[in-house]
């Protein structure tokens, strides 16, 4: 019960605080979160993420595997298999429409 009074207020104080700023507020905040997203090197640096992501999950994937063994969902061995080829064969886009470059 505690959590759900502590959740209430704080949606409540949010409320008030997000109307006394107005419209014009949201709009600079919703404007600059744009123009941060849209950043060349922000955008970079999120790719370089993924992508070293992705090297780390097929790093710990050859890992357990050789201390699992057989016991690997046929789904998720399929899965980081395609991965891997991908990365290989260099291909430009992942699953959510980024480039790698």
């Amino acid at each position: 019960m505690r959590y759900r009074l502590t959740f209430v207020v704080g949606l409540a104080v949010g409320y008030v605080l997000g109307t006394r700023a107005g419209r014009e507020r949201y709009e600079q905040l919703k404007k600059t979160a744009r123009q941060f997203a849209q950043n060349p090197a922000v955008r970079n640096t999120a790719e370089t993420a993924a992508m070293q992501g992705r090297q780390f999950a097929g790093k710990a994937y050859h890992t357990v595997s050789e201390k699992v063994g057989d016991h690997m969902p046929d789904s998720v061995a399929h899965r980081v298999r395609s991965l891997r080829e991908r990365n290989i064969n260099g291909t430009a886009e992942d699953d959510w429409g980024t480039s790698n470059t």
